[in-house]
């Protein structure tokens, strides 16, 4: 399992579990786990005790977690019991209306947020990334795909470089496949990467250039200059160089979820303008007298729409801050509900 990214720090965590098996999970499908252990692959679900002890979405297996199983080597699925201590985790907003969580992946060393360098380029959609990267516990790195589609590369690399401060940013291009081997150094036996980026900007194609083999299926542009989406769900890969990468369905929408430390990360030039502002509750919203930061926006050292958008990301995240401690409070009211039915059933 070293192979499979097994440190020793995972290893310190199994060993309360010495009757179980521990796993780490490849891919998923509607609660179904496709596990790899020391005995090889096999199909896994969560056993009943695992669902009725979970308080929040996020604590239910994802992609690239290390479980403890019983693998059940007669036959049949293994039964997943518990869920290893993470060392990083990428975790949004669950697409739709609901307010949830949702793990991307776990246990990432490096993740790398794709954006083509064609009408999919965005800055704001970019520091949300970002933030969300620098909260999860990996190391954020920017790849900027298509640059055969960019007529102005430079003035592109100055404006990701601007809101993407201490990010290391790649730049490929689909014709002659230059840039890709500089993912390599990032590589390595044990390492995990993760592509995250909307559908279409080349994660499937860069995916497969790692692999050195046509692994994942790969659409070209529609008409509209954007590309196709084409992967359908989250998978972990061995590579052959060594390492692994994690490939994700292309993502319409990335709402914050708890990923305060990450926004301040990202947006550190608007953080220290605002320790200089003259009232400590100042809310920047150009109302109160000695703003630092509506200062700056007026001499043209910070962008208004780099504000409205630490803005933005700091109000979701407030709002869904506020709404986990809610589902957690709900979820654990009805279990007391449940237990206080049970006794009564058995009274």
């Amino acid at each position: 399992m070293k192979q499979y990214g097994l440190s020793e720090a995972f290893v310190k965590s199994v060993y309360n579990f010495s009757d179980l098996t521990v796993a780490r999970i490849l891919s998923q499908e509607k609660g179904i786990y496709r596990l790899v252990s020391s005995h090889g692959e096999k199909w896994g679900e969560i056993s009943g005790r695992f669902h009725y002890d979970v308080q929040a979405k996020s604590e239910y297996p994802a992609v690239g977690d290390f479980v403890m199983v019983d693998w059940n080597k007669s036959g049949g699925n293994a039964v997943i019991r518990h869920v290893l201590p993470r060392k990083s985790c990428f975790i949004r907003k669950a697409a739709g209306v609901k307010n949830e969580e949702q793990v991307v992946a776990a246990n990432i060393d490096t993740v790398f947020l794709c954006m083509s360098l064609n009408n999919d380029f965005n800055l704001r959609r970019l520091e949300r990334y970002v933030s969300i990267a620098w909260n999860s516990g990996a190391v954020p790195v920017v790849v900027l795909t298509k640059a055969d589609l960019c007529e102005d590369l430079d003035s592109k690399l100055i404006e990701v470089s601007s809101i993407a401060a201490g990010v290391d940013v790649l730049v490929t291009n689909t014709i002659n496949q230059d840039g890709y081997e500089e993912i390599y150094l990032y590589l390595g036996e044990g390492k995990t990467i993760a592509f995250i980026g909307s559908s279409g900007v080349g994660k499937s194609t860069l995916i497969n250039c790692l692999l050195g083999e046509k692994h994942l299926d790969t659409n070209g542009l529609r008409n509209d200059d954007k590309g196709r989406h084409t992967t359908t769900h989250r998978e972990l890969i061995l590579l052959p160089s060594g390492g692994m990468v994690i490939d994700t369905p292309g993502m319409r929408e990335l709402g914050m979820w708890d990923a305060g430390d990450g926004i301040d990360q990202t947006f550190a030039d608007i953080e220290m303008l605002a320790q200089k502002c003259r009232f400590r509750d100042c809310t920047h919203s150009g109302n109160e007298t000695g703003c630092a930061v509506q200062e700056a926006v007026e001499c043209g050292e910070l962008s208004i729409d780099r504000l409205r958008s630490w803005q933005k990301l700091m109000n979701e995240n407030r709002y869904a801050e506020d709404t986990q401690g809610y589902l957690v409070e709900k979820r654990q009211k009805f279990k007391n509900i449940a237990k206080i039915n049970k006794r009564n059933r058995k009274g």
